[in-house]
């Protein structure tokens, strides 16, 4: 080799190996940049706030201030009536607990604070970037008793910082103070702030997932903080969080070689809802009308029309899952779809027993409730009454007529709904006090756009299922959920459908508006007025000819249902009503025995038309101050 050639290639070596180092120098110095963000101490110290009303945020705070101490990191715990929002820009940590007050709006004494965020949040002059130096997390407190407002003033937090530019250290929590979660909530979000602030060695990122490698927070800055990604829950079912630490056969969602319908990330996200979840697929909820009626404050629609004790009735359901993703869900897709049963199976003697024990501790917990009394609370520890219709598709359980037998053992009735997908397990669906059939739609087009179905044979299994409800020989009823702009029109194809499956009842409804998702767009013009119900179920009743007439109405449901005439009304009388005894002793004596067997006389009260509204009047009526621009 020439001197040259040498000479040329020692250059060229050397100017590789210059700029290999140089880019190595730039990534190390990079990384060492970040890593130094994250964990260079400030000397200012981190600011924890309480918004608080009756004091639960302050005590909380408290805990939160007590926590942060004992772990060596320094906060400020300060009431924003004495704290100057202008200062918000040099805060490089702040953490918030915040309730609800009247009318979704913060407490009088931190209005001040609380508005600032939102006006600077929608000031051009103030910038996106304000808040980029700030860390923060958000922890919401209110009651779930106040629907739409439930935690807004949180909500709204979370909303104006990150406006500002600020970034989540955790994601917010939403507590129930009526739903007996909040200490447990509250101390898992807890833990969860302190373990970031400590070194980042325990991470939510944006799924839920829990992570302890703080290289996955940096990508997801990276991605640039867009939309929340959508994940279609029925590719995540049977699959557990992406952790370090899980097995691969936790990771795949299997225990012995048999798939969880609840994951942990599903999990998660109904217990935050409020759901206790029993062994692997199954649930149990209480409900606002259970502390309504524990409070006398009245029942529900189903106390109204058939004579329910709102606050002996206990919501469950032994399937999570469903075949259908409605643009209504009340839980916005947050539990599994399948069209089979495909997963682990639980005893239904534990999933009953669970259900009843986990029932009467959320009613313990109403024990000291303005209203409650020690008669209505030792009523409630006893439940008569079982809505198996949670969330989910109950039928689908593989065991269902053994659990429906174990809860009449106990002389508990049974309501049960079914999304009519699965017309051979109604087929041979032992008796039930009561059996809804949902009717979302009444054409084969809106019933695909409202449900969104799995089966590819939707509308066939609908007039199937329809078809097998004309068997049963107890109560059968159409559940109509009326929807504005989807399914309010077709009121001759609905009528169409009543002669497949001849109800002895149609509940129409209108939709519960539960708020915007990435899985749903509805909004409050798509929810009807009473009026609209009414209008829509007298239309259903002329066309009928007389077959059926409007027997009762409970305006805070905005619901109305239809009965046969033939049947339910008796000398001008309407027997809506269950004789609940007569049922069970029907059942238990093994013989066959129809819905006019065990029919009950319906109060006056509860009567189409009647002054009441299908309000009880021995509750004491509770309302709110609203003040909306327009009344109904």
């Amino acid at each position: 080799m020439s001197p040259s050639s040498l000479s040329t290639r020692l250059t060229l070596l050397a100017i590789l190996s210059a700029t290999s180092f140089y880019f190595f120098y730039k990534s190390r110095r990079l990384k060492l940049l970040r890593l130094s963000a994250n964990s260079e101490p400030n000397l200012r110290k981190g600011k924890l706030f309480f918004i608080s009303q009756t004091g639960t945020s302050k005590s909380l705070a408290h805990r939160l201030h007590h926590l942060l101490s004992s772990n060596n990191l320094p906060f400020d715990l300060v009431d924003p009536q004495d704290y100057e929002p202008e200062d918000l820009p040099k805060e490089s940590i702040v953490l918030i607990i915040a309730s609800t007050w009247e009318d979704g709006n913060p407490p009088p004494k931190s209005r001040f604070f609380v508005n600032w965020l939102a006006e600077s949040s929608t000031d051009f002059r103030a910038g996106s970037l304000l808040l980029a130096n700030c860390k923060f997390a958000v922890f919401g407190v209110g009651s779930k008793v106040y629907g739409e407002t439930f935690n807004a003033v949180g909500r709204d937090l979370v909303k104006r910082m990150k406006g500002l530019g600020a970034r989540e250290l955790v994601g917010a929590a939403e507590g129930d103070v009526g739903g007996g979660e909040l200490e447990t909530l509250f101390e898992e979000w807890s833990t969860k702030v302190v373990g970031i602030l400590k070194g980042g060695l325990v991470v939510e990122n944006r799924n839920g997932v829990v992570d302890s490698d703080i290289e996955s927070v940096e990508s997801d800055d990276d991605n640039g903080g867009g939309e929340e990604e959508i994940v279609d829950l029925e590719d995540i079912a049977g699959k557990g969080p992406s952790r370090k630490s899980v097995n691969v056969a936790e990771s795949n969602g299997k225990v012995d070689g048999k798939r969880e319908m609840v994951t942990p990330v599903i999990r998660a996200s109904l217990e935050k809802q409020g759901y206790k979840i029993i062994g692997s697929h199954s649930g149990v909820k209480i409900c606002r009308w259970t502390k309504s009626q524990l409070r006398g404050r009245g029942g529900c629609y189903k106390h109204s029309f058939y004579g329910i004790e709102s606050h002996r009735c206990m919501e469950a359901t032994p399937s999570l899952a469903c075949a259908n993703k409605c643009v209504f869900c009340w839980r916005h897709h947050t539990n599994p779809v399948g069209k089979s049963w495909q997963w682990k199976m639980d005893d239904p003697l534990e999933i009953v027993n669970t259900a009843i024990e986990l029932h009467t501790k959320m009613i313990k917990q109403m024990k000291g409730i303005p209203g409650v009394t020690q008669e209505r609370l030792a009523e409630g520890l006893t439940p008569r009454h079982c809505a198996l219709s949670l969330v989910g598709e109950p039928i689908m359980y593989p065991e269902i007529n053994i659990l429906v037998d174990e809860l009449h053992q106990r002389r508990i009735s049974t309501f049960l709904v079914t999304n009519a997908q699965f017309p051979e397990k109604i087929k041979t669906l032992n008796p039930v006090t009561q059996l809804y059939v949902s009717v979302d739609a009444a054409t084969k087009d809106s019933l695909k756009a409202i449900d969104r179905p799995l089966f590819g044979d939707f509308w066939e299994r609908f007039i199937d299922s329809l078809t097998a409800l004309r068997e049963k020989q107890q109560r059968t009823v159409y559940r109509l959920t009326l929807v504005k702009g989807w399914n309010t029109e077709d009121i001759d194809a609905y009528f169409k459908l009543f002669s497949i499956g001849k109800p002895d009842f149609v509940e129409i409804k209108g939709v519960t508006y539960c708020g915007s998702s990435a899985t749903s767009k509805l909004t409050m013009e798509n929810v009807p007025w009473h009026s609209d119900v009414k209008a829509f179920s007298e239309s259903l009743a002329v066309k009928s000819e007389g077959e059926y007439e409007v027997a009762c109405e409970h305006i805070h449901s905005c619901c109305v249902l239809l009965a046969k005439t033939k049947k339910f009304k008796v000398d001008g009388q309407w027997f809506t009503w269950i004789d609940y005894d007569k049922f069970h002793d029907l059942v238990s004596s093994g013989k066959s025995f129809s819905s006019e067997d065990y029919m009950a006389p319906t109060p006056s009260w509860a009567v189409y038309g009647a002054e009441e509204g299908g309000f009880d009047p021995d509750q004491s009526r509770y309302r709110k101050e609203r003040h909306h621009k327009s009344s109904r």
